[in-house]
């Protein structure tokens, strides 16, 4: 029992080191001497490819005409420019709002779709609309209503669709609204830090394992109809472009704006949507893993560990448990693990009378996602019944 406590313990203790600390670090090691794609358009090429931005709405009232503006403002050639926009049965003010603007600017066409369609279904929906139109080498960017644009995130994604390799490339989304009151700081450091190694996969490899769906462009014949219910179309499409053997890879001069959520309940129920769409995605590209290639391993280091996290935080626990009397070092690790546990709590505490720790906050945000991750199992594992959504509260 006790060797098996010991293996147990030790195997959830190196694959979450690996995934959070020694992954990104093998990627910053693997990437010295490595060059960027410098095969790409010029901003002044006259066959710069005609570029279709589309994207869902659901009640962005807040938000769409800055979205709509920061799009039209771009410094890509706006004749090459088309706006699909969809929205999934909105009951606020977006339809009027979209209206008005689509009539000082031909490229945008809009589209109201009666129900809830979910993002992947009105996605399906224009997606149709326009496949007619579409070239092979058109470009696609699909993004979200909160997520502003500045004039050169077109441009720096479409340059290096020149390289025909190259079938996805991700924007670089930047966090705004950043407050110490909620999880914002935490947010952002996350999604820095998902930015940095999305990046580096791509540089080495051309493997990046998953464009944020704020906003990434795909080459128009690596689109694929994303399945009825699915809740990371994003991740879907990525992973069907390595699955081509293309490569994706990620700009960080291609800079967007987002607005954090700082709330830790908006967020949970975020991240729940998002791991039950991880399962999702897992019961279709898991063969991906079974090849001795870049790809099985960034999939395996940089997601499906991440995913299943939950199970290795308690099997380091229980296993913990029964190693109590093996000496100091196991009691030890169990009291930090009892401390951390706690966080959470002691960080709620001391919200209730203004004191924000960051250090404790941001162990209290690791515990109170990887939960979220197990909601998320529970709802892949009960059924998607449908990917209709709500916009997730932000500071807007």
């Amino acid at each position: 029992m006790v060797t098996l406590a010991i293996f147990i313990f030790w195997l959830s203790v190196a694959l979450m080191f690996h995934s959070y600390v020694l992954y990104p670090v093998l990627l910053k090691l693997f990437s010295a001497g490595k060059k960027e794609n410098d095969v790409m358009f010029t901003a002044f090429d006259k066959d710069l490819p005609a570029v279709y931005i589309v994207f869902s709405v659901f009640n962005e009232q807040k938000v769409i005409k800055e979205k709509l503006e920061s799009i039209i403002n771009t410094a890509y050639p706006v004749e090459k420019l088309k706006v699909y926009i969809g929205s999934d049965n909105s009951t606020d003010d977006t339809h009027n709002i979209v209206e008005a603007f689509a009539a000082n600017h031909s490229q945008i066409s809009f589209y109201k779709f009666a129900g809830r369609n979910g993002k992947s279904g009105v996605i399906n929906k224009l997606m149709a609309e326009l496949n007619q139109a579409l070239k092979p080498d058109d470009v696609l960017i699909f993004t979200d209503a909160n997520v502003m644009f500045s004039p050169a995130t077109i441009y720096e994604m479409v340059k290096h669709f020149k390289q025909k390799s190259i079938g996805q490339v991700a924007a670089n989304i930047l966090s705004r609204g950043v407050t110490a009151g909620g999880i914002s700081v935490q947010e952002k450091t996350y999604i820095q830090g998902e930015n940095r190694v999305k990046y580096l996969e791509g540089l080495n490899w051309g493997t990046m394992m998953g464009a944020f769906g704020a906003c990434y462009a795909l080459r128009a014949d690596c689109w694929t109809t994303i399945p009825p219910n699915y809740l990371m179309e994003d991740f879907y499409l990525s992973m069907n472009v390595l699955k081509q053997g293309e490569k994706a890879i990620s700009e960080l001069k291609a800079v967007c704006y987002e607005d954090v959520s700082t709330e830790v309940g908006e967020e949970f129920k975020r991240k729940s949507r998002i791991q039950a769409g991880n399962f999702q995605n897992l019961g279709v590209y898991w063969k991906l893993l079974l090849g001795f290639n870049a790809v099985a391993f960034c999939f395996f280091s940089h997601k499906v560990i991440r995913w299943f996290g939950p199970l290795f935080i308690v099997g380091a626990y229980v296993s913990n448990i029964f190693l109590l009397t093996q000496g100091r070092f196991y009691l030890f690790t169990f009291i930090v693990q009892n401390l951390l546990l706690l966080s959470p709590v002691v960080d709620a505490i001391l919200k209730q009378v203004g004191v924000h720790l960051i250090v404790l906050r941001f162990a209290s945000y690791f515990y109170a996602m990887n939960l979220a991750l197990v909601n998320g199992f529970w709802m892949y594992v009960r059924g998607i019944k449908t990917n209709a959504w709500s916009p997730t509260k932000r500071n807007v």
